[in-house]
């Protein structure tokens, strides 16, 4: 005879009811059940969503998350509450931030150089755009996530010495190289115009509507035209009176800052205006003997990031005060910033001079959150390249270096949104022996 079961306590029948569809808690309206799991964190969510398939999927929508996504850092939403990624469940995206705060990923070498190189490099769409010597090479990004296809599927040339630095924008890439020449390509084409901009090297550029700004060693900042029948027209030449070390034009396509080396008596840190050419404001004071701004970011048009020789990450309101920062974070070991990316919200990157070490900061703490440092040790120069999307972020290392990626999700879906506007520095020094990784957070 078989063994008779024992019967099954109230408890467990009532914990039953309660998780089956027949449970009084079905006869609530949808609206007034998601008021309830209004309340509840991350993590009560997630024990909520292991009850049973139906819950699974209402603690998974997106109006839950929404108001915890906002408070993490890297999720994809700004301060104004604007979704830079609504093709992603927010659910999804705070995970990824969580794994962003606690470090969680994994490394992966995906591309390999035996030349010593100093490269630079540009996220865009399906392409990772790289300098080589003289040339910038695209490569795809597989689809499956795992990397970057092995060789170029494009090349882009024109400099003769090596490239310094480039932007992608509109589907052009601008680049200035040590032979003091501008090259501009078209991406989807054959069309390539070429000019001679300064006297020296072309430390930076950048490209917004139909203008170039270019900063040089020879201490002069240029203005350049792009439009039809006037390409490589220079519009105004500002005297920096110092090595114009980053630049970057306003969102508003009315004024452009300069950082410069910090060797005279004027601020590294100036907005000129760009129909002009003349100095609108200086930003700072007080600024030590060789305190140069060796990067600089705009977050909005009254926005801006500044970096450099000074180990300090400057955060700078110019609606409230130019002579001041609103905001300041110093490199815990002393080492000069070389570059400097942020998501527009809460999250910094910044690329320091020693170990290839980079940093991620919350602006809403004092203090370094994560630290990523090269695999080998020895003096090396870290850089950062962040797009305007709000997983993705690439560095590179020099000295004995490492080019690499930070990425939120190795999919498809990820690896298409890592598009906006995404730059970073090439410092000046010695060549690098390049390694790329990729740190995939998942």
């Amino acid at each position: 005879m078989g063994r008779k079961g024992s019967p099954r306590s109230p408890q467990a029948e009532g914990g039953s009811r309660a998780s089956s569809p027949s449970s009084p808690l079905w006869a609530l309206p949808e609206e007034l059940l998601l008021l309830i799991c209004s309340y509840l964190d991350a993590q009560a969510l997630g024990r909520l969503g292991q009850v049973c398939r139906r819950l699974r999927f209402l603690s998974s929508r997106d109006l839950l998350w929404r108001r915890i996504a906002r408070g993490c850092l890297n999720s994809g939403f700004t301060q104004l509450g604007t979704d830079l990624a609504p093709g992603i469940p927010v659910k999804e995206r705070v995970k990824v931030s969580q794994n962003w705060r606690h470090g969680r990923c994994r490394k992966e070498t995906v591309l390999k150089w035996k030349c010593n190189l100093m490269p630079w490099i540009e996220l865009d769409g399906e392409y990772l755009y790289l300098s080589q010597a003289e040339n910038i090479q695209a490569y795809g990004l597989r689809p499956d996530g795992t990397g970057l296809q092995r060789h170029p599927q494009a090349i882009f040339s024109g400099h003769q010495e090596d490239v310094c630095r480039f932007v992608l924008v509109n589907s052009h890439i601008v680049s200035g190289g040590g032979d003091g020449n501008i090259v501009l390509h078209k991406i989807h084409g054959s069309y390539s115009i070429k000019f001679s901009a300064h006297e020296q090297e072309v430390n930076c550029v950048d490209f917004q509507g139909g203008l170039i700004v270019s900063g040089s060693r020879d201490r002069t900042a240029k203005v350049w035209s792009v439009s039809t029948g006037r390409v490589g027209q220079c519009l105004h030449t500002v005297q920096t009176e110092d090595r114009v070390w980053s630049i970057a034009i306003s969102p508003l396509l009315s004024s452009f800052v300069t950082g410069t080396a910090c060797c005279g008596h004027t601020s590294p840190l100036r907005i000129w205006d760009l129909e002009s050419g003349q100095l609108m404001t200086c930003l700072g004071t007080d600024f030590h003997r060789g305190a140069g701004v060796l990067d600089v970011f705009y977050e909005t048009p009254s926005v801006l990031l500044s970096c450099g020789y000074d180990t300090y990450i400057r955060y700078w309101d110019i609606r409230t005060s130019t002579r001041k920062c609103v905001q300041e974070w110093e490199e815990p070991h002393d080492s000069a910033l070389y570059c400097i990316r942020s998501d527009k919200n809460h999250m910094i990157a910044s690329g320091s001079s020693y170990y290839g070490v980079v940093r991620l900061w919350d602006k809403r703490q004092t203090r370094c959150l994560q630290v990523r440092a090269g695999w080998r040790l020895g003096s090396s120069r870290a850089s950062v390249l962040f797009s305007g999307s709000p997983v993705p972020m690439s560095f590179y290392k020099k000295g004995e270096g490492l080019l690499g990626c930070l990425w939120g999700e190795p999919t498809v879906e990820n690896l298409t949104y890592m598009q906006g506007k995404a730059s970073g520095i090439s410092p000046t020094g010695s060549v690098v022996l390049v390694v790329f990784f990729v740190l995939t957070f998942l």
